[in-house]
């Protein structure tokens, strides 16, 4: 999917190298890794309000606790609620 400057295809190592050098170069304050990404497009998902059986077999979760952390932070989830 990704290649680098030689247009060869990334090594674990130098695409976990360049997620960090990116987070330097962003500014973040902490050390940013591969698996933030993951994690991001979980967030995103959930925030759209995607089915969370959904979610767990995009991510490839085999438990479902490991993918309701996303579906609790998403304000999306309330968003149609009413109080009655």
């Amino acid at each position: 999917m990704f290649t680098s400057e030689r247009g060869t295809p990334f090594t674990t190592a130098g695409f976990a190298c360049m997620i960090e050098r990116v987070g330097v170069e962003a500014d973040f304050g902490f050390k940013a890794h591969p698996h933030m990404l993951r994690h991001a497009c979980g967030y995103a998902l959930a925030n759209k309000g995607h089915d969370t059986r959904a979610l767990q077999a995009y991510l490839g979760h085999r438990n479902i606790q490991h993918t309701v952390r996303y579906t609790e932070l998403s304000p999306a989830r309330f968003k149609d609620f009413r109080r009655n």
